[in-house]
């Protein structure tokens, strides 16, 4: 029997790049649910401080030469893959020299916050599921982390809803503290229409550019919500989160099997 398939999209992940406890929650549960009855595929951004030669990244050639059209300019998309350590997992890695090549994650080094956090957001979510569609890979549930997710939920219940890639997919979006107060620029919710199929009223929760307003967005269109972060206001989150399945803040050294089950429900 064909084992269902998950997929991690993140933002960081160890021993790659750790910048909060998502970093640390993907990369204790992939293999654990890899062993035990999920086939765990992880994808996340080739940011320019994640060493290649080190972490022995490798192109998939016959997966790049897709180009991501945002504000009507074409970005070409390099995949890379490596193999979690200490795991039979593909990590692969979505680069452009244009949105990831430079040396620091999401501020200048006088710490300003990048003006193009908006579409290097864009161009992650948009080109995540175009490569999942290069892989032929069927997912039966993808779990984002990290606010720079947070377009994929609606992305997939918009522009890409009838793609039959994903006709039998649940989404899954974790909820994390916030990572920045700053906003991203006014024109992030024009940028974020990526197709036909996604309108302006589809982006209303995204309307105040700010993390928190990422983070309401990407649950608003989740089929399920996890608290990743203890100290997160769970008030505006489970008015969002309404009747959906939602898995309470679980201590790293518990969410192996809670993890595990919470997926496993979803899927019956």
């Amino acid at each position: 029997m064909e084992r269902k398939k998950l997929l991690y999209v993140t933002q960081e992940l160890d021993p790659y790049l750790v910048l909060s406890e998502a970093g640390n929650i993907v990369k204790k549960l992939a293999p654990y649910v890899n062993d035990n009855g999920l086939e765990v595929r992880i994808l996340m951004p080739r940011f320019g401080i994640i060493n290649e030669r080190r972490n022995r990244l490798h192109e998939v050639v016959r997966l790049s030469g897709i180009n991501i059209i945002i504000n009507d300019d074409d970005y070409p998309l390099i995949i890379k893959v490596a193999s979690l350590p200490g795991a039979r997992i593909q990590v692969y890695f979505l680069d452009n020299e244009e949105f990831f090549k430079r040396k620091s994650v999401f501020r200048e080094e006088d710490e300003t916050f990048f003006e193009d956090n908006a579409e290097r957001m864009v161009f992650f979510c948009k080109a995540t599921l175009e490569t999942v569609k290069k892989f032929g890979w069927h997912p039966n549930i993808i779990h984002c982390h990290g606010w720079m997710t947070s377009l994929i939920p609606v992305y997939l219940k918009t522009q890409f809803a009838k793609d039959p890639v994903f006709a039998n997919t649940k989404m899954v979006y974790s909820v994390y503290e916030n990572d920045f107060s700053e906003k991203l620029n006014k024109s992030f919710l024009k940028t974020a229409l990526i197709g036909d199929e996604i309108k302006e009223k589809d982006l209303a929760a995204f309307k105040d550019l700010t993390n928190e307003s990422l983070v309401l967005g990407g649950v608003q269109y989740a089929d399920a919500v996890i608290q990743g972060s203890e100290s997160i206001d769970l008030k505006s989150i489970k008015k969002s989160v309404g009747k959906k399945p939602f898995l309470e803040y679980q201590p790293l050294d518990n969410i192996l099997t809670t993890y595990s089950e919470f997926y496993q429900s979803l899927l019956q």
